[in-house]
């Protein structure tokens, strides 16, 4: 067990100092106001989201924003009365609701949706977000001021999820802690890094940007289109990811099974469809999350050690999201736990995968490798 357990710490030696500070609590943006406040539209995919969508659609309606806004509410084919709670709003006037047409066979249907708002609209700016998303009243002009201060293509955020039922603290932490090793935020941001991600709940981009890399058609088939929206906006242009202090998801984990349906949607879509790329995964978050307490539960006083080393840098580095969710430090000893939790999501995504089920999502399936 010495040599696992050497490895393991060497993986996170290097991870804590070398991998992008990872783990560190990204920037938040403070409140703020644009020098310019170019128009602004708004682009909101709906689909059976009754439920929430006053909470979102409202807040949106409620901006403060200077310049002028409108918020696009497509309508993809809800069963609800989605559309007809958000017409009812207080400020509806700046409202535009798009009943939207029937999904092109080789386009995902949030994609599609998108499409139709983008096209119904032409202001400079575009703020793509999600019907399950509450925004605070300085949201709009705080990202159109980021912007403008860069001089970014593209700016978005990782918004507060939801952290309230016993599940939700246990697991949720987790979802953002690893997407943050996948993509560290600073490479994201660094313009001489190939490294690019976006938070699909909060994107604002250019419209000269979304038009250079050949609009949302160039992503039509992407089932994790956030991602795959920067990488083509960062190929020729900046962007910029950061955690948000002024979104939330309204939408509630309430127990386990919700949350691994929340990662076996897309797990094994970001690895591609590959079984070897399932295969290195899976080892190689065995030898950073799983190796350093089976080392310490069942190894050698020397291979103990190691592990325990190994364990103490991994639990350092859980710190800042902990605090981020305002959870105590004292969660960190789970992270292991909750690893294996997501691995086995995971695993549960290549299964539905190659058993024909695919990704379902919103009453829709998509069985096809779509990139």
């Amino acid at each position: 067990m010495i040599a696992p357990a050497l490895l393991s710490l060497l993986s996170w030696l290097y991870l804590a100092f070398l991998h992008g500070r990872f783990w560190q609590d990204g920037e938040r943006l403070a409140p703020a106001q644009p020098t310019t406040a170019p128009p602004v539209a708004i682009i909101v995919p709906a689909r059976d989201e009754a439920e929430v969508i006053a909470r979102s659609i409202g807040s949106l309606l409620a901006q403060d924003y200077p310049g002028p806004f409108r918020v696009v509410l497509v309508d993809d084919g809800s069963s609800d009365d989605t559309a007809a709670i958000a017409r009812a709003l207080p400020g509806a006037e700046r409202l535009t609701v798009i009943a939207g047409t029937p999904r092109p066979a080789d386009w995902a249907g949030k994609l599609w949706a998108v499409q139709q708002g983008v096209a119904a609209t032409e202001e400079p700016l575009v703020l793509l977000t999600d019907a399950d998303i509450e925004h605070d009243p300085t949201h709009l002009a705080t990202l159109v001021a980021h912007a403008g201060h860069l001089g970014a293509d593209m700016v978005s955020e990782m918004v507060e999820l939801s952290c309230e039922s016993p599940a939700e603290r246990v697991l949720i932490p987790a979802f953002p802690y690893l997407f943050a090793l996948l993509y560290p935020f600073a490479w994201v941001n660094n313009p001489l890094w190939r490294t690019a991600a976006a938070a699909g709940g909060t994107i604002l981009i250019r419209r000269h940007a979304l038009e250079r890399i050949g609009g949302i058609a160039a992503i039509r088939g992407a089932l994790i289109d956030d991602v795959a929206l920067a990488k083509a906006v960062k190929r020729g242009g900046r962007i910029w990811l950061g955690h948000s202090r002024q979104a939330r998801s309204i939408r509630p984990y309430p127990g386990p099974g919700e949350i691994w349906g929340m990662i076996a949607r897309s797990a094994y879509v970001q690895l591609g469809y590959s079984p070897l790329m399932l295969a290195l995964s899976l080892l190689g978050l065995t030898l950073v999350f799983l190796v350093p307490p089976l080392a310490v539960l069942t190894g050698s006083w020397v291979a103990k050690g190691i592990g325990l080393a190994a364990w103490a840098i991994m639990a350092r580095s859980f710190w800042p999201t902990l605090h981020r969710f305002r959870l105590s430090p004292l969660w960190t000893p789970v992270l292991p736990a909750v690893a294996l939790f997501y691995m086995a999501a995971t695993i549960g995504s290549a299964i539905n995968h190659h058993r024909g089920r695919g990704v379902v999502w919103k009453r829709r399936a998509y069985t096809g490798q779509q990139a």
